[in-house]
């Protein structure tokens, strides 16, 4: 069992804090990786301040890149040595949801891992002095971390291993509103509200997708020109100019498609407003508890309005289509990550993710053997 430096959260509204735990082996069908790197993400943030209920102490991190260096039995698609990255959501291949292809809806990935901090036999792989610590998802804030299979891939040769750990959330939930819930066809208008990781990835996917026209909506100029860098067509800053008139002064019509991608009421109403007739509105962003809809009932009803719900992809079918679009070079990792940190600064990238410093996608990269 490996001794792992790790930052740990003790309890909520505190920063990470170094610590040095035990790493369990891998059971059946896990995998225990060597993490390269892993993404600041901000729903770890939402963990952080409480906003979302998570068993404490734990190890956040769940946007994982690394090297595999034990696999438990019945794994066979990985072996010891293989360059990895890791889909946020962990799919049992078993419950009722995973039967019929509905990872992203896994019932104890949710169960056991969002409710208990746990893996699959109900017990996490983390301790300190013998006292369990909470995983969230595989808890990648760490030097090793457990995996269960069936969200481990592995990576060609041509993509960058430290870049690919945001392939496993950033792009992953981005891949998963853009292509399997919204399935963006060629040709169609689309707004993106929050130019933050996800919103980002959500932009570049849609132009990937054929999108006509992508317009990025959000209150930081600087988040704007990244925006546009990775292909949105349109720009507008919601704190000096009013979206929707924008868009309709834009097009003479609503969107196609509207994806929300922050997380709030406010947001989510405008997401729908900005909807053309028959549109759909993706809420991507993950909401403080007690969040509810602020939205016009007759106006969803009479203009036939689509409001959908978007956590990710099933990973057995999105990751295989990220990491290829990585490697055919049709999305540009080292432009959605825009600030590298080294992991002893990982309670630092939290507190300027806080703060509204990082642009894009923050990457913590680990102090791993790349061999």
């Amino acid at each position: 069992m490996p001794e792992s430096a790790s930052y740990v959260l003790e309890s909520a509204n505190e920063s990470l804090r170094p610590d040095t735990l035990t790493v369990e082996g891998p059971a059946n069908e896990e995998v225990l990786i060597e993490v390269a790197a892993c993404g600041v993400c901000h729903t770890d943030l939402h963990v952080m301040k409480d906003e979302v209920a998570f068993p404490k102490p734990a190890v956040l991190g769940h946007e994982v890149s690394g090297i595999v260096r034990e696999v438990g039995a019945g794994v066979t698609h990985v072996a010891p040595g293989d360059r990895v990255a890791c889909s946020f959501i962990m799919p049992c291949g078993r419950c009722r949801h995973c039967e019929k292809g509905l990872e992203d809806l896994c019932e104890n990935f949710f169960n056991f891992n969002r409710l208990a901090g746990q893996l699959y036999d109900g017990t996490t792989r983390l301790t300190r002095e013998g006292e369990g610590i909470a995983m969230y998802s595989m808890a990648g804030h760490a030097e090793y971390c457990v995996v269960p299979s069936r969200a481990v891939f592995a990576l060609p040769e041509n993509v960058d291993l430290l870049d690919a750990a945001v392939l496993g959330c950033s792009l992953f939930t981005g891949f998963g509103a853009v292509r399997t819930v919204a399935d963006v066809k060629p040709g169609e208008t689309v707004a993106v509200i929050a130019a933050g990781g996800v919103g980002l990835s959500i932009i570049h996917l849609a132009r990937a997708a054929g999108a006509e026209r992508v317009i990025a909506v959000d209150i930081d100029d600087e988040k704007l020109a990244l925006a546009r860098e990775l292909g949105a067509t349109d720009v507008i800053n919601s704190a000096e100019t009013e979206p929707v008139e924008a868009v309709v002064g834009m097009l003479g019509h609503g969107v196609d498609v509207a994806f929300e991608a922050l997380g709030s009421v406010a947001t989510v109403r405008l997401a729908v407003d900005l909807l053309d007739a028959g549109g759909r509105a993706v809420l991507a962003g993950i909401a403080p508890a007690g969040q509810t809809m602020d939205v016009d009932i007759t106006k969803v009803v009479r203009r036939k309005l689509r409001i959908l719900g978007s956590f990710g992809a099933p990973a057995s079918t999105a990751m295989p289509e990220v990491i290829r679009l990585a490697a055919e070079g049709r999305i540009d990792l080292k432009k959605l990550i825009t600030q590298r940190f080294t992991f002893d600064q990982t309670a630092e990238a939290y507190e300027l993710l806080n703060e509204r410093k990082i642009l894009g996608r923050g990457l913590i990269e680990t102090n791993a053997t790349l061999a």
